[in-house]
């Protein structure tokens, strides 16, 4: 009986050690697999700095741009480049797109050298632009066709917020993909909300930038009139900071230039979002308005500003620029 208790007491703690290193292994190995390359496509202003936090995070990634010489950057950081879309496609099964317009969209997921003309089954697709809601719902039908899956995740934040990893991202699909699109999507942002079907996350987008333009457009003409009353403007965005007519436009990215530093109106508009992407993404509001018969009075004329303001010299500068405009109406 002696014997039989030694040897237990020498059986049970190496059959403890022998599950403790399966189970390790079979965490090792699931964190292996989530470490599988990711395709990126469009490395503009907002794709460039979210393919590098992925990168960061110890992902591989595939990527492409109709530019190469936005691929250089990702390059020189370990990045695999290759030509096309459809070439991503062969090489990774879960791809992330950030693209400037609904057009643009639909050529990289359907075009000759599309997505679609490549991906397998199964494979997750991300698109991160802000187009038509009913584009991203037409892409995620095409994709199912294929056997993948698409789901649209529009960011707010800004290049900043891209280069820190602190956007937004705003999430519509099939609710069971949420997570894996989420394990990516923490990588680049600090804030991932499901918004429901795919579409939604294009309908959040869209409104949350009407406003961002209506507050832009309110906040240059609230500096202007107290700059032109004789305030000093950092002492007005300062009280307007601590008063009840504070928000993002003025105690984050303030327009007039002087006021705050690392800001595009600190580097003559430069950088930052321009005022051409923010007119597209007024008409996006503007069509969806009409479409379900939607009152937006403010943002109707925030759209024709930016239209505007595009034909006027203003088209690639950040769409902040507004005060500028402003200025120059007097």
């Amino acid at each position: 009986k002696l014997l039989l208790l030694r040897q237990q007491d020498c059986i049970v703690p190496m059959l403890s050690q022998v599950l403790c290193n399966l189970s390790q292994s079979q965490v090792s190995t699931r964190s292996m697999a989530s470490k599988t390359p990711v395709g990126f496509i469009g490395l503009g202003n907002m794709g460039s700095p979210m393919a590098k936090n992925l990168l960061r995070n110890g992902y591989p990634v595939i990527a492409t741009d109709v530019f190469p010489e936005s691929c250089k950057g990702l390059l020189d950081l370990g990045a695999q480049v290759v030509d096309s879309p459809a070439e991503v496609a062969e090489k990774a099964d879960r791809i992330i797109t950030m693209l400037p317009s609904s057009p643009n969209v639909i050529d990289v997921y359907t075009g000759p050298n599309g997505i679609l003309k490549k991906v397998k089954k199964g494979t997750l697709l991300i698109d991160s632009s802000t187009i038509d809601p009913s584009v991203s719902k037409e892409m995620a039908v095409a994709a199912e066709k294929m056997g993948a899956v698409f789901m649209d995740a529009p960011v707010s934040g800004g290049v900043g917020a891209a280069s820190m990893a602190k956007l937004t991202f705003m999430v519509g699909g099939v609710e069971e993909e949420y997570n894996a699109a989420q394990e990516l999507l923490t990588c680049m942002g600090a804030n991932v909300v499901y918004c429901g079907q795919v579409g939604s996350g294009q309908a959040a987008k869209i409104c949350n930038n009407m406003l961002l333009a209506i507050g832009m457009i309110g906040t240059a003409e609230t500096m202007n009139l107290g700059i032109r009353l004789g305030l000093d403007p950092k002492l007005l965005a300062k009280i307007l900071n601590m008063s009840s007519g504070r928000c993002w436009s003025s105690d984050t990215y303030n327009p007039v230039p002087g006021v705050m530093e690392g800001v595009p109106s600190a580097n003559n508009y430069q950088g930052g979002f321009g005022a051409t992407l923010m007119a597209k993404d007024l008409g996006l509001a503007q069509n969806t308005a009409t479409n379900t018969k939607t009152p937006i009075p403010l943002g109707s004329l925030a759209h024709q500003i930016y239209r505007v303001m595009c034909s006027r010299g203003y088209a690639n500068k950040d769409f902040s620029s507004v005060f500028q405009f402003l200025r120059e109406e007097e």
